[in-house]
């Protein structure tokens, strides 16, 4: 038997990008999460100040 007959394959490795080659739809990428970011940031900090949503938890009756 040779070394490597059956199983999957392993695909080949792709040429990294420089930094500098980035194309539109990277900047667009990246823009989109900037803002993502930007906006889940402010919800938590608006979230922070607030108590919780519900008042008082599991509600349980008087009766036994």
């Amino acid at each position: 038997m040779s070394g490597r007959q059956g199983g999957k394959l392993k695909p080949l490795k792709q040429k990294k990008k420089n930094n500098n080659e980035l194309d539109e739809d990277d900047l667009a990428f990246k823009k989109k999460k900037a803002e993502e970011a930007k906006k889940l940031k402010e919800m938590q900090a608006k979230a922070a100040g607030k108590g919780p949503l519900m008042g008082g938890g599991i509600k349980k009756s008087g009766k036994k």
